[in-house]
């Protein structure tokens, strides 16, 4: 596994409402990822729109883009080694009743409409996303703790 592997994870309006940034970014850094990029965002329609492109034909989208417009996101990106799996883990199943207890979706939620938060579902959908996320580019730099969190 390439160790500088990077995914996209959003903080949903509901998420960012409800005082949770602080727990989401917690349990990434708990986990021993490292923070690369991070930004409040009120991304507007036409964003949202290219963000969930491959969803566009289903009959939620329009509600989807709705309630994704009503408030700020945080959005982030975080590197490390599997961290677009891992991260998925940690976020756990998008249906919250499907989401075991100790992952994000599985302490904080009840709706699949309100799962708190996004994260990319392959290598490839993260640098999609995070190139529509952050333009501007990411930073890098040399975490302390790295030597004691990878072999």
């Amino acid at each position: 596994m390439d160790p500088a592997e990077r995914t996209y994870i959003m903080v949903k309006p509901d998420g960012v409402q409800r005082g949770l940034v602080g727990e989401v970014i917690k349990r990434f850094e708990q986990k021993g990822y490292k923070l690369v990029a991070m930004k409040l965002a009120m991304p507007g329609e036409e964003m949202l729109k290219q963000h969930y492109a491959d969803l566009s034909e289903r009959s939620f989208f329009p509600g989807l883009i709705t309630y994704m417009n009503s408030g700020p996101v945080c959005c982030m990106v975080w590197e490390g080694r599997n961290v677009v799996l891992e991260g998925r883990k940690m976020l756990g199943a998008t249906k919250p009743a499907d989401s075991a207890m100790g992952t994000i979706r599985g302490d904080f939620c009840v709706d699949v409409g309100r799962n708190v938060c996004h994260g990319s579902d392959s290598v490839d959908s993260a640098n999609h996303e995070i190139g529509l996320w952050f333009p501007e580019g990411i930073i890098s730099w040399d975490k302390a703790d790295a030597s004691w969190v990878l072999e």
